[in-house]
């Protein structure tokens, strides 16, 4: 199941980054949970600014709207490749530690 990864033993722990250096590892998974997270927000009040901002200056109100429109369009596109590319990485993770994947190429089946 992919959110249900075994405990390592101590063998595993130094081929997947757990052991000294894995800690900052976590550190930047946890950034990316959390961009992806205040991403969409994000987008939507920039682009709601940037709409405002416009409308006023042409005198179209519209533009507002189109720019929280524009705004989440952005939002949700980055937050789609992002997850996705989380995702990637998540089953690289998993094949490493089953042994399973390619990143073992040292060792012999």
């Amino acid at each position: 199941m992919p959110f249900h990864r075994a405990i390592p033993d101590d063998k595993q722990r130094g081929k997947s980054g757990s052991g000294p250096g894995g800690g900052f590892r976590d550190y930047v998974q946890a950034e990316k949970l959390m961009q992806v997270a205040l991403v969409l927000p994000s987008a939507v009040v920039i682009g709601w600014l940037g709409g405002a901002w416009l409308g006023g200056r042409l005198h179209q109100h519209w533009m507002t709207i189109a720019g929280i429109i524009f705004g989440s369009v952005a939002g949700l596109f980055y937050l789609i490749q992002q997850a996705v590319a989380i995702e990637k990485n998540s089953l690289k993770d998993d094949a490493t530690q089953d042994g399973t994947g390619k990143g073992n190429s040292d060792e012999q089946p």
